[in-house]
């Protein structure tokens, strides 16, 4: 019998750390433009905001979210 649940490891996360630095880097470039995002923090408390021009389009911002639910619905 598996257990209901299995708890998370309380580490750094060093894909989220690359991650966001590669982000910040096309950004400070002029790649991109806006950021519609949801974080997770421990104890599975979140965040979501958007800035740049995902925030002034959020029309816009909502369709690349909407993309973002149907990958992770894939995996």
């Amino acid at each position: 019998m598996r257990p209901p649940f299995r708890l998370v490891p309380d580490t750094l996360s060093h894909d989220t750390i690359a991650c966001l630095e590669s982000l910040l880097e096309s950004a400070r470039s002029g790649k991109i433009i806006g950021i519609a995002f949801c974080a997770m923090y421990k104890r599975r408390e979140f965040i979501v905001n958007a800035a740049g021009e995902a925030h002034r389009n959020p029309a816009f911002a909502r369709g690349m979210v909407t993309y973002l639910q149907d990958e992770l619905g894939r995996k």
